[in-house]
């Protein structure tokens, strides 16, 4: 596994420095240094204002009692996308960026969504289903939660009962 990483990782840099080279060489080193630079400051600059809308998106999901699930995963996506902007080097950029723009995150959603549901489905997940507002009556507690929670629930490995 460390090792598939290390070497993952090895080609990854290898990758990087063959594109700058190319790109540096197409049209010049200190264009492509500063369109190195550009493009993690514009990536940044895209990360904090995508960042802060979905975090609205959240906040207001969960004040209303509808589940979050999209605003996750946006999360979860421009933090990837952040992270890969920090480096230099135009492949990661590249990913990045289609991370993080508002017009190709729903691709990654859908797959990430699609790809996590197969998991959880093979996996035997829980699964939550309509998360409301909170409700009073009988039963019900003072913060609500859950109108629907079906799953299978495993003892942790070595539980004796």
């Amino acid at each position: 596994m460390i090792g598939g990483v290390l070497l993952a990782g090895l080609g990854l840099l290898a990758a990087e420095l063959y594109v700058i080279v190319l790109v540096a060489h197409a049209i010049g080193f200190a264009p492509a240094l500063a369109l190195l630079l550009a493009v993690s400051l514009l990536g940044g600059s895209l990360v904090r204002r995508e960042g802060a809308r979905t975090w609205r998106r959240f906040r207001a999901g969960v004040e209303t009692g509808r589940s979050p699930d999209r605003e996750v995963v946006d999360g979860a996506l421009l933090l990837l996308g952040g992270a890969l902007l920090v480096p230099p080097g135009f492949v990661t950029d590249a990913v990045g960026l289609l991370l993080v723009l508002p017009v190709t995150r729903p691709l990654f959603r859908r797959l990430v969504t699609r790809g996590t549901t197969r998991w959880l489905g093979r996996r035997g997940g829980v699964r939550v289903v309509g998360w409301g507002p909170p409700e009073r009556g009988p039963g019900s507690g003072p913060e609500g939660g859950p109108k629907v929670l079906d799953g299978d629930f495993l003892d942790p490995p070595g539980t004796v009962h």
